[in-house]
């Protein structure tokens, strides 16, 4: 079993919180900052976000009336790849950046983390690494089809994150 860590005598409650750039992980930090806030006075907030990790880019070069179009792999052009890879990155830590700024405004210490993978999996992974307490996620509002075709992130992370996972629903 885990070791917990030990704070005044209380196990150190970390809590980790997986944003996205949509309005409903933006719902999701303030719910947690408004009501999770005590229990945040002990240790810091945790807030990841996921890097997509690159994929095969379609291209289209024009040759006189006749179009060829090619996979850009990181294969056949590793510096476009790489320039993606940067460019997601430092999206990525623009988001943390923003979110850690809110949770100074308002005397919440955070500490941000961001790795490149699936989304699900990798909130799973970080999870499991920093022995979370609790995982905090915002509910995107997919149909019913959209999650079944899709799937969703909240649904696989409250099968598989190896702790507690509170969804935050949008009113």
């Amino acid at each position: 079993m885990a070791e917990v860590a030990m704070a005044n005598g209380e196990p150190e409650r970390k809590v980790m919180l997986a944003i996205d750039e949509s309005e409903y992980s933006h719902y999701a930090l303030i719910w947690v900052l408004d009501n999770l806030k005590e229990s945040l006075a002990k240790s810091p907030l945790f807030i990841f976000m996921a890097q997509p990790p690159p994929k095969n880019y379609p291209f289209a070069a024009s040759l006189g009336s006749a179009r060829m179009y090619c996979s850009v792999s990181a294969v056949t052009a590793p510096d476009f790849v790489n320039s993606v890879r940067e460019n997601n990155k430092k999206l990525a830590l623009a988001f943390l950046e923003k979110a850690k700024e809110i949770c100074a405004s308002r005397g919440v210490n955070a500490e941000i983390i961001t790795e490149e993978g699936d989304p699900k999996t990798a909130i799973c992974n970080v999870v499991q690494k920093l022995n979370i307490s609790m995982l905090v996620l915002g509910e995107r509002g997919l149909g019913k089809i959209k999650r079944a075709l899709l799937g969703s992130v909240s649904n696989y992370c409250v099968q598989y994150a190896k702790c507690p996972v509170l969804v935050v629903k949008k009113p």
